[in-house]
């Protein structure tokens, strides 16, 4: 079976939701939340893709978690859902947050920096992971919380009244809001905006190249190197996500990487050490890494935040193993925030947090000539 066929015909279904979106739009690029409507709790659906019949029911082929659904039920997104016989989604044209970011928020370092992203997410998610930061929304479904008004014409042209430059689907997992997202972006492509995925990567392979068909960027998370960890962190597997990785790499989709240093969980420097070999061998020296501060959050608020000089050996290590862009994140002012030639030192963007203080470079150092991968 032809999943991208399945239930609907993308052009009409487009048109149906462009068409749904009418008076939705963004009237001021200053005040976003009082030019669209909060609207009340819906339990409309939309026509999902990637599903399969099977003798025990219907099979969501997004994602590796493989859900297999009868009438009525839900997958473990809390998103998709069997209705009629039909898998059918729950987010669509309803974020529960949008916001206007900078790009550097993401994070997005090497992505045109200094640009500002619009950016959404629909509740749910695909994972389970116990330290989740935005676990009021992503641990329930769509119908149960407060949404805006927004289809993807809608979308577009919010970010255009908005002055961004970029769509950004994110802060819960866009992948189980994938139809959303992919219709999104198409429109977006047709205004001259760019599309990123701020995501944990947990997707099947068919489905990922059609998103990268028209999305730009993307960072992901890659939560730790260990499976048995991933399982017990987040309750999915590390290899679906290494192979997300491969897949935006060949597909021309720029990618950076970002791992949680968590204590006593992420925070093993031989892990670490192992996961920046693998990245080189697999092409990525050129790919930025992020190792970001965990914060006490959801299940794991009794740990402790991770120790700065944890961080700063985990990028001793990535630069000894040959990523040649590292940076800590969520530490305010540290020396890693700021991106240098690989080459000779200099410093050709500073930063101060998701603030850029001053930037020398336009894809290349301007002192000594050497490429600085990225889109400028």
């Amino acid at each position: 079976m032809d999943t991208l066929a399945l239930n609907i015909k993308r052009g009409s279904f487009l048109k149906s939701c462009i068409a749904v979106s009418a008076g939705m739009l963004c009237s001021s690029p200053f005040s976003f939340t009082n030019s669209v409507t909060r609207s009340e709790k819906r339990d409309n659906t939309f026509p999902a893709l990637f599903g399969i019949e099977t003798a025990r029911g219907i099979e969501c082929g997004l994602c590796p978690n493989g859900c297999i659904l009868k009438e009525g039920e839900t997958g473990m997104c809390r998103v998709r859902k069997v209705v009629d016989s039909n898998l059918r989604t729950l987010a669509y044209g309803n974020p529960c947050s949008v916001n206007v970011d900078p790009i550097e928020k993401k994070p997005l370092y090497h992505f045109y920096p200094g640009t500002r992203a619009f950016s959404l997410a629909t509740a749910g998610c695909n994972l389970a992971c116990l330290n989740c930061q935005n676990w009021t929304i992503s641990k329930t479904s769509p119908d149960k919380t407060r949404n805006y008004d927004l289809m993807p014409k809608a979308v577009s042209e919010s970010a255009l009244a908005a002055n961004c430059e970029t769509i950004a689907y994110t802060y819960t997992e866009p992948v189980t809001f994938f139809e959303y997202a992919y219709d999104s972006a198409v429109i977006a492509r047709e205004h001259g905006l760019k599309n990123i995925i701020k995501s944990s990567g947990y997707i099947n392979p068919e489905p990922l190249k059609e998103w990268c068909k028209v999305m730009d960027a993307a960072n992901i998370d890659l939560k730790a190197f260990n499976n048995d960890t991933y399982l017990k962190l987040s309750g999915v597997r590390l290899q679906p996500v290494l192979d997300t990785l491969k897949i935006l790499k060949d597909n021309g989709v720029w990618l950076e990487i970002t791992n949680l240093v968590i204590p006593s969980w992420t925070d093993k420097l031989d892990e670490i050490s192992e996961m920046c070999r693998w990245l080189v061998s697999n092409g990525f020296s050129d790919t930025p890494l992020h190792f970001s501060r965990f914060h006490p959050m959801y299940k794991l608020e009794q740990l402790p935040p991770t120790p700065v000089d944890k961080l700063t050996a985990a990028a001793a290590i990535a630069v000894s193993e040959g990523i040649k862009f590292v940076y800590i994140g969520n530490v305010p002012g540290n020396e890693k925030e700021d991106t240098k030639c690989p080459k000779c030192g200099s410093t050709v963007i500073e930063r101060q947090g998701y603030t850029i203080l001053s930037s020398n470079i336009n894809g290349e150092c301007k002192n000594c000539g050497e490429k600085i991968s990225g889109r400028y």
